[in-house]
């Protein structure tokens, strides 16, 4: 099966780039109620991940955290936590459910090391779902 069947493409993804603030990832990661975003550069190439969790590792470490400070910090300047790896549309699925077991969300590139997508392990379980179903009642009939 090929991997980009579970492809959501780029245009329907949120994504943040590394010179955003601080206080522009937490916004967008609240409105949108996302754990986790890929960051993609100017270039278009994934470069990691920032989580929740990278954030609050963040304001941990600050004594005098305001929204005004956090308009100061830039993401590219917050430590990362998770190394979320990405790939390559050309993977076979089962570097793909290797990858899905550990990340909410597994991004793809390109042969030019480009981001396309991500493919979100919800929507992997949820294939797996209806196989399971469709098997089931197609043994009881």
């Amino acid at each position: 099966m090929n991997i980009a069947f579970f492809l959501t493409p780029k245009s329907e993804v949120i994504y943040e780039l590394p010179g955003s603030t601080m206080r522009q990832a937490l916004e967008r990661m609240e409105y949108h109620r996302y754990t986790a975003v890929p960051l993609i550069d100017e270039e278009g190439r994934y470069v990691g991940t920032l989580t929740e969790g990278d954030l609050l590792w963040m304001l941990k470490g600050m004594s005098d955290f305001s929204l005004k400070e956090a308009n100061k910090i830039r993401i590219k300047d917050i430590p990362k936590r998770m190394v979320n790896k990405p790939v390559s549309i050309n993977a076979d699925i089962e570097d793909l459910l290797t990858l899905a077991a550990n990340q909410n969300f597994v991004p793809v590139i390109d042969d030019q090391g480009v981001f396309i997508g991500i493919i979100k392990r919800s929507d992997i379980i949820q294939y797996c779902h209806r196989l399971i179903v469709d098997k089931s009642s197609k043994n009881e009939t």
